[in-house]
C-alpha cells in the first residue's frame, strides 16, 4: 500500500470509530416483519454482505426511514411492502457510515410505474428529487432495472445521492455531515474530472457525470458501490475521498464473508 493509500485508509479508520457511538435512536425503535427481512435477503446484495450485527442496524434503519416517510402512488393503486423495503434499503445503503443521518428533509416517496412526465421542465424523467416539495420522485420500473445489476447505473442510489447532497446544505438540524475539508479536496477533484469527462479524455464515467457537480457527484456514489474496484484503479483519490465522506469502503464490505 502506498502512501496516498494509507494516508486515506487512516482517514477513515478515524472516521469510522468517531461515529460508531452515533447510531440515532429512531433506528433502534423500529423493526422489520420477517417477510420485509426476507425481502432484503433475496434482493439487496448489499445487506447479504453485512454481518449479522450490522444486518440487524440495517434492518432497523430501514424500519426507521419506512416509517418516517410517507410513500405516495402515482398512476397505479397501492405502493407495497417490498417496494418500500427495497427503496429504503437504497438509502440506508448511502447513509450507513452517517449513523444519524436519515435524509429527514425528504418526507415524500412519490413513485411511478415507468417513466413520468415532469412539469419543473417538461420533460420524461426516470427520478428526480424536489427539495421545494420535499420529495423524493422514482420510476418503479427503471428502480428496479438498475437494481438487478451492477453495471455502474442504480437509480435509487442516484437519486438518494442527489437527496443527501442537498440534506447536507438544508438547515434542518441534520446538515453539516459531511466533513467541510475532505468536500473541500472532494471538489477540486470533482472539477478536475469534469473537465476530463467534457474534453473526452476519460471513458470511465459516462458523459451524464460531466453535466456538474451534483450529477457527478450522484454517478460517483453509483459506481463506487456498485464497482468499487474498477474506481479506485481509475482514480484513487477520489475513491477515497468519497469513501471518507460517506464514512464507509465498499471494497472491505466485498472481503467480509457473506
Amino acid at each position: 500500500m502506498g502512501f496516498f493509500s494509507a494516508l486515506f485508509l487512516g482517514i477513515f479508520i478515524l472516521w469510522a470509530v468517531s461515529k460508531l457511538t452515533l447510531i440515532a435512536p429512531q433506528y433502534l425503535r423500529k423493526s422489520l416483519t420477517e417477510p420485509q427481512k426476507a425481502c432484503l435477503r433475496r434482493y439487496s446484495r448489499y445487506y447479504q454482505k453485512l454481518l449479522p450485527t450490522q444486518q440487524l442496524e440495517f434492518e432497523q434503519r430501514v424500519a426507521g426511514f419506512i416509517a418516517a416517510k410517507t410513500f405516495i402512488p402515482r398512476e397505479f393503486a397501492r405502493v407495497t411492502d417490498e417496494m418500500k423495503v427495497l427503496i429504503a434499503s437504497t438509502a440506508v445503503q448511502l447513509t450507513f457510515g452517517l449513523h444519524s443521518v436519515g435524509i429527514r428533509h425528504f418526507r415524500y416517496i412519490i413513485i411511478y410505474p415507468r417513466e413520468f412526465f415532469s412539469i419543473e421542465n417538461n420533460q420524461y424523467h426516470k427520478g428526480e428529487v424536489n427539495p421545494a416539495k420535499k420529495a423524493i420522485v422514482l420510476s418503479w420500473e427503471n428502480f428496479v432495472e438498475t437494481m438487478a445489476t451492477d453495471d455502474g447505473r442504480n437509480l435509487g442510489l442516484h437519486e438518494m445521492a442527489h437527496a443527501l447532497e442537498l440534506e447536507n446544505m438544508i438547515r434542518n438540524g441534520e446538515q453539516d455531515f459531511f466533513d467541510r475539508d475532505v468536500l473541500h479536496k472532494w471538489s477540486v477533484e470533482v472539477n478536475q474530472e469534469i473537465e476530463r469527462i467534457r474534453k473526452g479524455i476519460t471513458t470511465f464515467f459516462r458523459a451524464y457525470a460531466g453535466t456538474d457537480r451534483h450529477e457527478f457527484f450522484a454517478s460517483a456514489v453509483e459506481v463506487f458501490f456498485e464497482q468499487p474496484y474498477e474506481l479506485r484503479e481509475y482514480n484513487r483519490r477520489l475513491y477515497y475521498l468519497l469513501a471518507v465522506l460517506l464514512n464507509q469502503n465498499p471494497i472491505l464490505l466485498n472481503r467480509q464473508p457473506v
